[in-house]
């Protein structure tokens, strides 16, 4: 399966509950944090729900 690098590019500070859940389910806790998740629908549907905090690139 292929990989995607996630980094988180904005603050959580001010977000409503559900995003900072879904950003603690990411495993992003702090600002410029970088993690590596399998590209499946559901790691996809919680990028979509973040993706104005978020930046996505493909894992080498």
């Amino acid at each position: 399966m292929a990989k995607i690098r996630i980094k988180q590019v904005k603050s959580r500070i001010n977000r409503p509950a559900r995003q900072k859940r879904t950003l603690d389910a990411l495993g992003l806790r702090k600002m410029n944090q970088v993690v590596e998740k399998e590209d499946t629908p559901q790691v996809l549907g919680m990028i979509n729900q973040v993706r104005h905090l978020v930046e996505v690139t493909n894992a080498e």
